[in-house]
């Protein structure tokens, strides 16, 4: 009876070994699960963060510059801007278009100079860039006593002449800013030089290489 009891007893410690083992398994394999599921869950929210960035990178790219621009010129002809004159026409404030008024056709009134120079001119103004690249920087210039003394014949030095050259030939060259205006005081920039008018007198000053030279304009 003695050795009857003595095996009941190993047995059911034995039992409770295996039960204890197997739980320990079972604990092991959840917690296993557990941490294949967080590693997936991270994963995923990582995934999630990667496409976020993407998408807000793709939304901060610029609008491509217009190829071409189509507007009715004078008269009535549809005329096609392209390049920097296109660019800059469509980025033009409301003010600026109604100031330029419709484009002039005929090859005298557009087109690209010997220095590589483009422009386009409007009733009420020009376009112009120092080339035809779609990245180069165009200028508005109204009509007014600024353009016409920049269209004054000039010397080399600056000074009105019949023999010389005006425009983006002349003295001044190409124009490096809009017509601007503050207060009384209507003013260009040009690559050597500056137009400026006072609206309320009349008087238009011109530099050429930093120096005041004669108008050349009533």
């Amino acid at each position: 009876m003695t050795q009857i009891a003595s095996r009941r007893t190993k047995f059911v410690t034995s039992l409770c070994a295996i039960v204890v083992i197997a739980a320990a398994c079972d604990s092991d394999a959840k917690s296993d699960d557990a941490a294949s599921q967080v590693t997936s869950a991270a994963s995923e929210t990582a995934a999630h963060s990667d496409n976020a960035t993407t998408d807000t990178v793709g939304e901060t790219t610029p609008d491509a510059e217009p190829a071409a621009v189509r507007i009715t010129g004078e008269p009535d002809v549809e005329v096609t801007l392209h390049g920097p004159i296109a660019v800059k026409y469509a980025k033009a404030t409301n003010v600026q278009k109604d100031a330029l008024g419709k484009p002039l056709t005929g090859d005298h009134n557009a087109g690209t100079r010997e220095s590589g120079v483009v422009f386009q001119q409007f009733e009420g103004g020009v376009i112009i860039a120092k080339n035809d690249d779609s990245g180069t920087s165009a200028y508005i210039i109204t009509s007014g006593k600024i353009r016409d003394a920049w269209n004054t014949e000039r010397a080399p030095d600056g000074t009105p002449a019949i023999t010389g050259k005006n425009g983006s030939p002349g003295p001044l060259g190409v124009p490096t800013s809009d017509t601007t205006t503050e207060g009384d005081l209507e003013a260009v920039t040009f690559e050597y030089g500056k137009i400026s008018e006072n609206t309320t007198t009349g008087e238009v000053t011109v530099m050429v290489d930093g120096k005041v030279v004669p108008s050349g304009v009533k």
